[in-house]
């Protein structure tokens, strides 16, 4: 069989230079230099505003998940900060001409937190776990069969190409991340307990509503390439990283620019001015990805196709996306489903029915649907400033053409909960990091709460995938967002940016779909 070779294999050279000091003049300033360096701190302290579901990245997306998770677990591979995609455990892969084989070939050598060598067994029994409980996994890899070849190599059997498939074992939502074979194996569909990962922090301790513990592991084996993005050298600069429980925006800040915390997610975007002036304190403002109305389309209101474009005709989002984010630095409106950053997948498809604020289109849409009154149960949370702030405006709205909202508050972790049961909500707001592919946006997944199982969406999904070149890719992915702007599994509100603060004596800090902490390092 042929083979095309992806060209993972990672080449670093190094130069040694040796510097020889003879004279003692030489030696007395060395030793002054290094009397002056900072003093480094070996604990970072992250005020979270949200708890966490669970940390098993398999079955869960929610960002508090997968930035407290991408420290202990890792996957095969990376993405780099221009979103290539670059090898982790793997050391590389090959592909069949025919795109239905996939050989990894896995790094040597790389423990596990428990002391035991990661092998082909565990990444199989990882990988058929994700497999079979995330709903990427499900629909894109439904007939896929992963496969010990040796102790070292892992082999996926396809029934068909899937156009980018790489990438989909690098993407942080619904991470394919690599535990031991016994603890995939034990968990089954349920969430992980036991977190052992390869990362370079071990999970230590977790005390529910208060804090997350995780500490350095000593033996973690970096790679030996630059760090760049998620990819690359990793190592723990610090001890020990607390992930303080603080739901209280205003209790996030007020630690901040006190030195009780050290990071704080999720900012409160009209904090901009107090933040940016505060002469302690750096922030940072990423794109994120964009910022949906996730719809039930299975049971309730919106499994009337009618009712789901009435919304879509009324909601004004410039207020949805203000009153959300209350400045322009945080948002933008956008039509596309794939970031503008992503020029290969870019399309302007749909976009004339896009932010149509048309209350009378609205009302006569709902007429035409039959709209009895029945009261749309809208789910948010107080854990997320934008998500409660776009859900009061969007009640306010469909209120105003006629429709019944139970705005229903909840904690975070209750809402993930709550969203995988069909007949309990109709609709929540929620923003995403970015998809690599479209075919791995969550939401267009039968198996994601949400529930979009459409004929022609699957077609369309599939010709995706099926694709031999980005050209063809691109032709099915404009149709299908054409489409996706009259079936209306959600509603694109916009685009979103990250607002996270931190003391200007956290060196090194970054963001790459959510914050990083390994190579980061703070001064006392």
């Amino acid at each position: 069989m042929g083979k095309k070779n992806w060209g993972f294999l990672a080449m670093v050279s190094l130069l040694m230079i040796l510097a020889l000091a003879g004279c003692s003049g030489r030696e007395s300033g060395n030793e002054e230099k290094a009397s002056t360096e900072p003093k480094l701190s070996k604990e970072l302290k992250v005020a979270f505003n949200a708890q966490p579901a669970t940390l098993d990245n398999h079955i869960n997306s929610n960002t508090a998940t997968l930035e407290v998770s991408r420290n202990i677990f890792e996957k095969l591979f990376e993405f780099d900060s221009k979103y290539k995609v670059v090898p982790m455990l793997a050391e590389s892969a090959e592909e069949s001409e025919d795109g239905k084989t996939v050989t990894f070939h896995l790094r040597k050598g790389v423990k596990f937190h428990n002391g035991k060598e990661m092998k082909a067994e565990d990444v199989v029994a990882s990988l058929n776990r994700w497999q079979s409980v995330s709903s990427k996994g499900k629909t894109i890899l439904k007939d896929a069969k992963f496969s010990e070849i040796d102790e070292y190599t892992v082999e996926l059997k396809l029934p068909n190409r899937i156009y980018g498939l790489l990438s989909m074992f690098a993407d942080v939502t619904q991470s394919a991340i690599i535990m031991p074979k016994e603890i995939a194996e034990e968990a089954g569909t349920n969430a992980v307990t036991e977190y052992i990962g390869t990362g370079p922090f071990k999970f230590e301790e977790w005390v529910k509503d208060q804090y997350i513990h995780l500490t350095k592991f000593e033996d973690y084996t970096p790679m030996d390439l630059p760090s760049d993005g998620l990819s690359g050298k990793k190592e723990a600069l610090v001890n020990d990283v607390y992930f303080y429980i603080v739901p209280d925006s205003t209790t996030r800040i007020a630690g901040l620019q006190t030195g009780e915390y050290d990071i704080g997610t999720e900012i409160p975007r009209e904090a901009y001015d107090q933040i940016a002036n505060a002469p302690n304190l750096e922030y940072d403002n990423p794109i994120k990805g964009a910022v949906n109305m996730i719809m039930n389309k299975k049971e309730g209101v919106f499994s009337n196709i009618k009712i789901r474009q009435a919304v879509n005709a009324a909601l004004d989002l410039d207020s949805i996306l203000m009153g959300a984010y209350s400045n322009e630095k945080f948002y933008r409106l956008e039509s596309s489903w794939m970031l503008k950053e992503q020029a290969e997948w870019y399309s302007e498809a749909g976009k004339e029915k896009y932010n149509l604020k048309d209350p009378e289109l609205a009302k006569s849409l709902l007429k035409e649907a039959g709209y009895d009154g029945t009261p749309v149960r809208l789910l948010t949370s107080r854990d997320y400033d934008y998500m409660y702030n776009s859900a009061i405006i969007i009640a306010e709205q469909l209120k105003n053409i006629g429709m019944v909202v139970d705005l229903q508050v909840y904690e975070w972790a209750t809402i993930v909960e709550k969203r995988g049961k069909p007949e309990g909500w109709d609709a929540f707001v929620a923003a995403a990091p970015s998809f690599p592919t479209p075919t791995q946006i969550l939401w267009l997944g039968s198996d994601w709460p949400g529930w979009t199982d459409d004929p022609k969406i699957e077609d369309l999904m599939g010709k995706i995938d099926g694709a031999a070149t980005q050209e063809e890719a691109f032709a099915a992915w404009d149709e299908l967002q054409g489409y996706l702007y009259e079936y209306l599994p959600t509603i694109k509100i916009g685009d979103t940016y990250l607002f996270v603060a931190y003391s200007d004596k956290v060196k090194n800090f970054r963001n790459q779909d959510g914050i990083i902490l390994w190579n980061t390092s703070k001064e006392e």
